[in-house]
Order: structure tokens, then C-alpha cells, then sequence
């Protein structure tokens, strides 16, 4: 479940730190039964990858690759390259996934073969790719600099647009030769709509696939979703400071206990709190999801996206002083991702949910405006009156009613 699901598992998070802060952070395998830890306790640097814990135990072919970013941060990424069935010596389209914040590629993976969406597109003829952002399990390498620094962890949703993205996307085409579909879910859409704004990925983009597409968040209303948006604006990096936000560490179990004293603020059911109603979630998958999740992000991160719910607008990060601007951006104020520059022939496919509580009917609405000179046979979109955040990447009905459709979608381009 990814906030841009970044308010949602922030704070989800927060109570997972609560109820876990004494247990070792284990990678577990995405099987319903025991068939055994991936790693033992926890490792940065874990000895074994997304593909053994959660993928080859399914039968099917999985290899792990590292990309190196231009800023020097290595990413581990993953690639099925065909179903269970075989046909390898088929060519087949790749499809790269991208997860949102606090979380990595293994939600993708979480559910049975037949209800997750890597497995499903695999089974279905594609090349799947999975990304990992920087500062999570499998992505905590640099050329130069230590997680352990806070050098490291000084960066924002910017530079996933800047770098992370054209990394992969290059990489992954390189090693096919063709162009890419995408699939993003809640910031995996964010950072794909800024990064195609500016020019980056078209020239290797075949199509994109926008599941809880965030780009505004001006009419998130939950209590608590508010309450923590302005604190990560404000007292957040008094906190914590601007380096790694640890979603099982001390420090943000403390900054929960600050503000679940609010009044009003409830903190005993924070997934419907800041997701919304979620209908289709199944009990093991959740427990999963807690043993594996959350991840890591960078305080810079969550302070970012905190100004997109206070500005309303999408913008590079604000440094909140004049000059600061002026330095990084030869501006005073940081510049604004103009989405309406967008090429008109990408072909789109947007998913919402109607009760979903951050990715809010409204803020798609300002979202398909800016789309609204697009090519009409190349926008695709889809509403969903009872899906919540995290019902489209967790949710055991969201092959019938979503991933059949995005296939579909993806073999029309």
C-alpha cells in the first residue's frame, strides 16, 4: 500500500513501529505458508534478493540486476521474464513496476500468482520488471556515500523524477531493445507524470498505466492526514533531521505518540483512516504485508510531499527560504512540473477508486483536466465506486476488475 500512499503508511507505519519495534526487520517470502525466511534479521543489504524470497518459490524464472543513477545510487531491480507456462523464446513486451513510498517491489508480489500483478503480466506474454526506490531494502548502495549518513538520505520525490526513473527506463530498454510499459501506483504515478512532463522516459515509453494516480492532494480530509502533513512541513525535521525516516525506529514511534494525543485524531484503525475504505483485502495478505513492510524513505521525501497537500500545486521541493531557492534553482521560488506538457500521444490508462482517501475523486478530476487536450483514443480511464488506496495493488479482486483491463490495454498499443 504506498501513500502518495505517503500519509497513509507514514502514519500506518508508525503503529507498525509500535507493534514491531522489537522485532528484526525479516524479508519473508509472499507464499501463504512457511516455507521459510529470505534473510533472517534484518539486513541492509540483504543476502537474499526479491527473487528468491517471493519469486522463484512460485516457479517461475526471476533475475536480480543493479542499476547505478547518475547521483550514484545503486537500485536493485528485478525481472521475470516469462510465466510459469515458459515461452521464453517469444519477444515480449516489458512492463516495468513501480511501487509507491514506505513500501518496495514486493508489493507487487504479495498476493497468490493468480491475484498479484507481476505474476499475472508474466503469465500474460510480458517481460516484468520490478523497481525498488532508492534508501529501501534492495536499494541501499551508493558509489560514495554510507545509508548510514545523512548525506545519503538527502533527497526528495525529485530525484526519483530526475534520476531514478531515466536510470531504469534506460537500462531496462538497452537490455530488450524496446520500449517500456509502466505501471505506477500512488508516487510510482507522481514520479512518472513529472518525469514525462519534462522530457525525460518518452522516447522510451510505450504506455503508462496509473493506478491512485497523485499528483494533486488538495482535498485530502482526513483528521489525521491533515494533522500529519503539517508536521511534516513544520516540526518534522526538528524531529527526525533531514536523513532517514525509519518507519520502525524509535524516533517516529515517538513522533506518533505526538500526534495520535490530538483531539479527535483516531489511532486504532489508521489503514481506513488515511486509505479510505478498502473492500477487498484478505487477512494473510495483510500479514504479510506487516512482515515485510514498511520501508525506509528520506525525511526530505515526506516533507516534499506534505507541500503538494499544503500548496496545492506540483512543484520542485520548496526550501522555504528565498536565497536557498535562488541557488538551487536560480529562482526564488522552485518550479512548478507542468503537467498539461504531457505529449498528447501517450497512451494512458488512469484507475480511481471512489473510496479512496488520498488519491480523492476530486484531485483526479484537476488531474484528467490537465489532461484534457489529450489525444481522446489515447486516454483510458476507469473508476472504480468501491476501491480504496490499497485495494488496487492488494486487492484479491483487482485482477478481474483492474490488471485484465490494463493487459487489454497495453496489447491495443
Amino acid at each position: 500500500m504506498a501513500l502518495c500512499g505517503f500519509l497513509s503508511l507514514a502514519l500506518l507505519s508508525f503503529s507498525f513501529s509500535i507493534l514491531l519495534v522489537e522485532q528484526p526487520n525479516r524479508a519473508y517470502g509472499s507464499r501463504h505458508d512457511t516455507f521459510g525466511l529470505a534473510g533472517g534479521a534484518w539486513d541492509p543489504y540483504p543476502r537474499f534478493g526479491l527473487c528468491a524470497s517471493s519469486v522463484i518459490v512460485h516457479g517461475y524464472k526471476c533475475r536480480e540486476f543493479e542499476v547505478t543513477t547518475e547521483d550514484g545510487y545503486v537500485l536493485g531491480i528485478q525481472r521475470i521474464p516469462e510465466g510459469r507456462s515458459g515461452g521464453g523464446g517469444r519477444t515480449k513486451q516489458p512492463v516495468l513496476l513501480q511501487h509507491g513510498v514506505l513500501v518496495d517491489g514486493m508489493t507487487w508480489v504479495m498476493n497468490s500468482p493468480d491475484q498479484s500483478l507481476a505474476f499475472i503480466l508474466a503469465d500474460s506474454g510480458f517481460d516484468v520488471w520490478i523497481a525498488n526506490t532508492r534508501g529501501t531494502r534492495y536499494s541501499r548502495g551508493h558509489t560514495t556515500l554510507d545509508p548510514a549518513s545523512q548525506a545519503y538520505w538527502f533527497w526528495s520525490w525529485d530525484e526519483l523524477v530526475s534520476y531514478d526513473l531515466p536510470a531504469i527506463f534506460d537500462f531496462i530498454y538497452h537490455q530488450t531493445g524496446q520500449k517500456l510499459h509502466y505501471v505506477g501506483h500512488s508516487m510510482g504515478t507522481l514520479i512518472a507524470l513529472a518525469s514525462v512532463s519534462q522530457g525525460k522516459l518518452v522516447d522510451k515509453l510505450r504506455s503508462a498505466a496509473l493506478l491512485s494516480p497523485v499528483a494533486y492532494l488538495s482535498h485530502m480530509t482526513t483528521a489525521l492526514g491533515l494533522l500529519a502533513a503539517r508536521a511534516f512541513v513544520g516540526e518534522i525535521t526538528t524531529l527526525i533531521g533531514f536523513s532517514e525516516f525509519n518507519p520502525k525506529g524509535q524516533p517516529v514511534a515517538n513522533f506518533l505518540n505526538v500526534l495520535c494525543a490530538n483531539p479527535g485524531v483516531d489511532c486504532y484503525d489508521l489503514l481506513t483512516s488515511f486509505t479510505g475504505q478498502n473492500c477487498c483485502l484478505n487477512s494473510s495478505t495483510l500479514d504479510l504485508f506487516l512482515k515485510n513492510e514498511p520501508q525506509s524513505t528520506s525525511t526530505k521525501n515526506l516533507v516534499h510531499l506534505s507541500q503538494t497537500v499544503r500548496d496545492g500545486i506540483l512543484s520542485k521541493y520548496d526550501y522555504g527560504n528565498r536565497d536557498l531557492n535562488m541557488e538551487y534553482y536560480g529562482q526564488g521560488r522552485p518550479p512548478i512540473y507542468n503537467l498539461s506538457n504531457i505529449p498528447r500521444n501517450i497512451p494512458l490508462f488512469v484507475s480511481y477508486g471512489g473510496q479512496d482517501a488520498l488519491s480523492d475523486v476530486r484531485d483526479v478530476g484537476l488531474l484528467l483536466d490537465s489532461l484534457k487536450f489529450h489525444d481522446g483514443d489515447k486516454l483510458t480511464v476507469q473508476f472504480i465506486r468501491d476501491f480504496a488506496h490499497a485495494d488496487f495493488i492488494l486487492g484479491v479482486s483487482a485482477r478481474e476488475i483492474v490488471y485484465n483491463a490494463i493487459i487489454a490495454f497495453f496489447r491495443r498499443q
